[in-house]
C-alpha cells in the first residue's frame, strides 16, 4: 500500500505522465530518420532508425547475452559505492579532523581520469569481473559521498540538542534525527551514482574486456558496424533509465514525508 492514499509507489510510470517523453523519443527518431533523408548522410556516419531496429531484431540473442555482464558490473559497483560512501559520509560529517584528512584526497582523486586507472586495475585483477565493476565503483562513490555528507551535516543544532536533552544515545539519534534528515540529500547522491556506475562499467569494459555492452561498441565501431553501435548505445541508456527509476522507487518508499514527495502529489493529483 502506498504512504498516502491514492498514490502509486511507482509514480510516473503508472500514471500517463510517461506518454511526454515517450513521445519527444518518437519525434527525435522521425527527425533523425529525415536529416538522413533530406542530407543524404551515408550509412557510415549515421545509420537509420530502421536499420537500427533491425540490428535489435537480428542480433538480439547476442545483445541481451551482453547486456548481462555489463549490468553486473553496474549494479556491483553501485551497491559497492553505497556501502562505502554513505558510511564514509557518516564518518567526513562527524569529524572535523577525518574531514580536513579525507575529503580533500577524494576531491583530488576525482581529477585523475578513470580512462588511465582502468589500465591498472586490469594489471592487477586481471580479466575480469572485479576490475570493471571498480572502475563503476570509482566513478560511483563521489557523488554518494559528497550529497550524503551534506545531508548529515544539514540537521538543525536544536534537534541534535533536543536528542541530548533527552538522554538518547548516539545510534538512538543518528536513527531517528540524523539519518531520515539525511535521506533525501543521500537518495540524489544515489540518483547520480547510479548513472555513473553505467559509465564505470563501459570504461572498464573499453580497457580489458572480451564481453559486455562496452565490448560489443569497440567491436562495432571497429568493423563500422554502426546500426550495432547505436543500438548497444540504447542498451546502455536503457540499464541507466532502470537503475535510476529503481532508485527513485526506493525514495518514494523510504522518505514519503518529504517535500519533494508531497509536491509531486499535488502536481499528480
Amino acid at each position: 500500500m502506498s504512504a498516502f492514499p491514492g498514490r502509486s509507489i511507482l509514480g510516473p510510470l503508472s500514471q500517463s505522465a510517461w506518454i511526454r517523453p515517450f513521445a519527444l523519443l518518437v519525434l527525435v527518431v522521425v527527425l533523425w530518420a529525415a536529416a538522413v533523408r533530406v542530407f543524404s548522410i551515408p550509412a557510415y556516419l549515421i545509420p537509420k532508425p530502421f536499420d537500427v531496429l533491425m540490428a535489435f531484431v537480428t542480433q538480439w540473442r547476442e545483445l541481451l547475452v551482453q547486456t548481462i555482464p555489463t549490468a553486473t558490473a553496474t549494479i556491483g559497483g553501485f551497491a559497492l559505492s553505497a556501502a562505502i560512501g554513505i558510511p564514509l559520509a557518516m564518518l567526513i560529517a562527524g569529524s572535523r579532523t577525518i574531514e580536513a584528512y579525507l575529503y580533500p584526497l577524494l576531491v583530488f582523486s576525482q581529477s585523475i581520469p578513470k580512462v588511465a586507472i582502468a589500465p591498472l586495475l586490469v594489471v592487477w585483477f586481471g580479466f575480469g569481473m572485479m576490475p570493471k565493476v571498480l572502475t563503476a565503483f570509482l566513478l560511483g562513490v563521489f557523488p554518494i559521498v559528497v550529497a550524503s555528507v551534506q545531508g548529515f551535516k544539514s540537521v538543525e543544532p536544536e534537534m541534535r540538542d533536543l536528542i541530548r536533552s533527552m538522554k538518547a544515545s548516539w545510534l538512538q539519534g543518528f536513527f531517528t534525527v540524523s539519518l531520515p534528515h539525511a535521506m533525501p540529500a543521500i537518495f540524489s547522491g544515489l540518483k547520480v551514482s547510479v548513472t555513473l556506475a553505467v559509465v564505470g562499467a563501459v570504461v572498464g569494459e573499453f580497457v580489458g574486456a572480451n564481453s559486455g555492452i562496452g565490448f560489443v561498441l569497440q567491436r562495432s565501431i571497429g568493423n563500422f558496424e554502426l546500426p550495432t553501435m547505436f543500438a548497444a548505445l540504447v542498451i546502455l541508456a536503457a540499464i541507466g533509465m532502470v537503475l535510476f527509476w529503481l532508485v527513485d522507487v526506493a525514495e518514494k518508499l523510504m522518505v514519503p514525508w518529504h517535500a519533494s514527495q508531497r509536491a509531486e502529489i499535488i502536481a499528480t493529483a
